[in-house]
């Protein structure tokens, strides 16, 4: 698979990079994470939020609302599914990654997405993206042997558990946590309770 840079033009119409912060004492921080041979996903961790560059983020790039700050970590090669937000997540890559993504506009009317639009982009160690709302996304791809670690920020509560929702519109049903809309792979292995609509090659790196 082609695999592009986040600096590249084509990046554009999924997010960009966010060069104003220091992040230094975060990736320190990320260091001292769980990294496992499958993925873990962390939604918010309290020595991370605390740090004076998580605040300057709550304060700037979201516009003072409350977020949480977290990580996924681990080895992965595969899309297994794509998820959104009603609002843009920011990543740093604490290792290189690279991200598979794809474009909310190109969901289906009945809520299938093709796997052959994917794009992928390598992140840089050290790379603070902004990820537009609209962007496809799931866990990051290793690049190493060793793993990969992400900074994870999203406001807050987003992807912990939600109360059950009665379905009233069709996209109801890729509701799968709060602020989480969830499209899976039928090789993806997730829970039963998953919508299943990516269609084609469950794509890997």
């Amino acid at each position: 698979m082609n695999i592009k840079k986040v600096t590249d033009p084509e990046f554009k119409a999924y997010g960009r990079v966010v060069k104003e912060y220091d992040c230094r004492e975060l990736l320190e921080a990320m260091e001292k994470t769980p990294l496992l041979e499958d993925v873990i996903y962390v939604a918010s961790v309290k020595e991370l939020e605390e740090l004076p560059v998580a605040k300057q983020m709550e304060k700037n790039l979201y516009g003072q609302m409350p977020i949480q700050v977290g990580y996924c970590n681990g080895h992965n090669k595969k899309l297994n599914a794509l998820e959104y937000h009603r609002n843009s997540e920011i990543n740093v890559a604490v290792t290189d990654l690279v991200l598979l993504i794809g474009k909310q506009q190109d969901i289906k009317e009945d809520y299938t997405y093709d796997t052959g639009l994917v794009e992928a982009f390598l992140v840089p160690r050290g790379t603070v993206i902004e990820v537009y709302a609209t962007t496809l996304h799931y866990a990051p791809c290793h690049v190493e042997d060793g793993g990969f670690r992400c900074v994870v920020v999203l406001p807050k509560d987003t992807n912990t558990d939600m109360e059950p929702v009665e379905e009233i519109f069709p996209e109801d049903k890729l509701l799968f946590a709060k602020n989480k809309w969830l499209i899976g792979h039928e090789e993806g292995g997730l829970p039963e309770n998953a919508w299943i609509g990516l269609k084609g090659e469950n794509v890997s790196i």
